[in-house]
């Protein structure tokens, strides 16, 4: 065909971009488009981190086009009314797109397939974001997995897709209408953090080839990953939410490495690897499960008598600030709040002590992180909130309930990730870091004593928990 539409989401990236090159192969012209949200303020799971990151990314990818021939355009509204708009004025023949993991671009997808049959022109999506497509691992009975260890092991003996090429040559028509690229003054929102990871395609590639290099963090992953500082991770979240590195690139990448090891390196990467099949878990759960988005995902825990943030406020505000007095949890939601991005250890730490210290809903924390995170990945996010709060797939037991001051002893030992991201505990040696306090007594002068005693909100969150489940009680919260 003369002319297609190629539209952009979480997708932005020139290599192994599977619509992309679809559409490349496809047609002589391709209208590379990246819609804009058009609410502004405040919102629910958005916040200056995450659109501050997307416009350094839409920056990056703009002169990735620019160097290949083609060139971005920005529109703004509902997706499927500014992509209607671009065909008519493009004469497109078809609109290329990766399919979203999440209910709400399913329906706007739904909506393009029936534009494509009113406008008679071919609406072509394609699987992209994970390893495997969200109907493609079922169980033997045909349903979908809600444990993780019997997923896995089913998603490891798939084969994978093989890398696609990057694209080299686009031709872009150059009267077609754009609006400029965004900053943030579009949402009406102001940056909250200057230390925000480098954005761009190039810029995560180069974080890919330093995961695997020769004294890479994937060397001693299954080890290091837990630990909280230096470069233990592979720091890939925001990439592949945004889609600047392939999923596919990473494991291929990270399997050809594998076959060079000797048996303890291969069990590094199959650590790593194992994580990525985790993203796939998640993404199948929000697929199969999308109530998971407004309630729990377990019947048995439904209506539980958590604490609402709402009629709590200024308990809320001391965990998300980071003024809890507990070192280990106000220091992974400082980090939260200055980079916008936590460790997933500190990510289960501070969301276990808001739900079974505090006893808030999972939702209250939910929300609050993905206004925060760069990554801010919906599939992620919500299993790992319910993993915590006990109430998801393959979730912690509601009887676990991590201590935060052992959980300080183990995982920052010396006290280091602490000093760093609360500097009135910098002459507080480590052994005092991680003990208990009396009521009242504090850990440094200008430091809050802790919120709560850890024992005794334990106690009552098992209560609350076992009270529940002799009582039977398994109704849908209502919204």
């Amino acid at each position: 065909m003369n002319t297609a539409i190629h539209w952009f989401r979480r997708d932005l990236r020139l290599s192994d971009n599977t619509a992309l090159n679809a559409a490349a192969g496809a047609a002589e012209q391709v209208v590379t488009v990246y819609v804009l949200s058009d609410w502004q303020g405040q919102h629910r799971w958005v916040g200056p981190n995450r659109q501050d990151f997307l416009c350094a990314c839409l920056q990056a990818l703009s002169k990735n086009l620019e160097a290949v021939g083609g060139r971005l355009i920005i529109r703004c509204g509902p997706a499927e009314r500014e992509l209607e708009k671009l065909a008519a004025e493009t004469r497109a023949g078809a609109i290329f797109f990766n399919r979203d993991p999440d209910p709400f671009g399913r329906a706007v997808e739904d909506k393009l397939v029936a534009l494509g049959g009113r406008l008679g022109i071919t609406v072509s999506a394609h699987d992209d974001v994970a390893l495997h497509a969200r109907d493609e691992l079922l169980s033997g009975s045909r349903e979908p997995y809600r444990v993780y260890s019997p997923y896995y092991k089913a998603w490891a003996k798939l084969p994978k897709a093989a890398v696609g090429p990057r694209v080299k040559h686009l031709r872009t028509p150059p009267d077609i209408g754009s609006l400029p690229l965004p900053d943030l003054s579009h949402w009406k929102l102001q940056s909250e953090s200057t230390r925000i990871i480098e954005a761009g395609e190039r810029a995560a590639r180069q974080r890919l080839t330093g995961f695997i290099a020769a004294h890479g963090a994937i060397r001693r992953y299954a080890k290091g990953r837990t630990e909280l500082t230096g470069p233990t991770t592979s720091r890939f979240s925001q990439d592949l939410r945004w889609g600047l590195l392939s999923v596919r690139e990473i494991y291929h990448r990270c399997r050809d490495l594998a076959a060079s090891l000797d048996d303890a390196g291969r069990e590094n990467v199959e650590k790593f690897i194992s994580e990525i099949a985790w993203r796939d878990f998640y993404f199948q759960i929000l697929h199969h499960f999308p109530h998971v988005l407004h309630d729990d995902f377990s019947p048995a825990t439904r209506g539980l008598p958590w604490r609402q943030a709402a009629d709590r406020p200024k308990e809320f505000a001391r965990w998300c600030e980071g003024t809890t007095g507990f070192p280990i949890v106000d220091a992974g939601m400082r980090q939260l709040s200055a980079t916008g991005y936590m460790h997933n250890r500190l990510r289960m730490i501070t969301a276990m002590f808001l739900t079974k210290d505090l006893r808030f809903y999972w939702r209250d924390g939910e929300s609050f992180f993905m206004r925060k995170l760069v990554c801010g990945d919906i599939g992620n996010n919500n299993g790992g909130w319910q993993w915590s709060a006990g109430t998801g797939a393959d979730a912690a037991p509601y009887f676990r309930v991590q201590n935060p001051w052992t959980q300080s002893e183990r995982f920052d030992p010396n006290g280091d990730y602490i000093r760093e991201w609360v500097p009135e505990l910098r002459d507080v040696p480590p052994g005092r870091l991680h003990a208990p306090l009396a009521k009242g007594l504090r850990l440094a002068k200008d430091y809050p004593p802790p919120m709560l005693d850890h024992s005794a909100e334990r106690d009552a969150t098992l209560a609350m928990f076992k009270a529940h489940r002799a009582s039977g009680k398994t109704e849908p919260r209502v919204e």
